[in-house]
């Protein structure tokens, strides 16, 4: 799937559940890019296609990848827990692990983000640093898979079935907050 920086997603926030499942196909596209840069290159010298594509990367995981974990973490995961829906029990149980997974995320990205600056500023890694950039990578790849599959197949679609149009309307009104755009506009 061939995405950037500004596409608009296939979702507005009048279906924030769908909107969030457009930020995860965003995470995996750009953590993809991530590893597939990381490969060809070996750390060595970038083109600049690649330098454009590493800085995209960077900047989606430093801006809109939080967003995304404010929108679950604020809003998504505050109106399930207060629902009071039976239909949440065994999901409810997920969220705190769904939150820790945040938080290793966040680290890794970190990481991720000074290693590839000092790439993009030296235009070549220590072999050192271009381990530890495979590693954290391969943390993340893997770590998502787990945590994107259990919200794609599992909380969406109970957050779906529990929560009310009004709660839903109430979540995307958040989401567009956190962006600074009016509810109807689309990310």
């Amino acid at each position: 799937m061939f995405l950037r920086l500004g596409q608009r997603p296939d979702h507005g926030f009048d279906e924030p559940l769908g909107l969030l499942g457009d930020c995860h196909r965003r995470i995996e596209h750009f953590l993809d890019v991530l590893v597939l840069i990381t490969e060809q290159a070996e750390g060595g010298p970038l083109t600049s296609p690649q330098r454009g594509q590493l800085e995209g990367a960077l900047t989606y995981f430093a801006t809109a990848a939080p967003r995304h974990t404010a929108d679950e973490e604020e809003s998504l995961f505050p109106k399930l827990r207060a629902s009071g829906d039976r239909g949440v029990v065994r999901v409810l149980a997920v969220m705190d692990r769904l939150e820790r997974d945040h938080s290793r995320a966040d680290e890794r990205h970190r990481a991720v983000d000074a290693i590839v600056r000092r790439w993009l500023a030296d235009d070549r890694l220590a072999p050192a640093d271009a381990a530890a950039l495979q590693d954290h990578l391969a943390a993340l790849k893997a770590l998502y898979a787990v945590h994107i599959g259990i919200e794609d197949r599992e909380l969406f679609p109970a957050a779906g079935r529990a929560l009310t149009p009004e709660d839903l309307g109430a979540i995307g009104r958040e989401m567009a907050a956190r962006r600074a755009v009016r509810h109807t506009e689309l990310p």
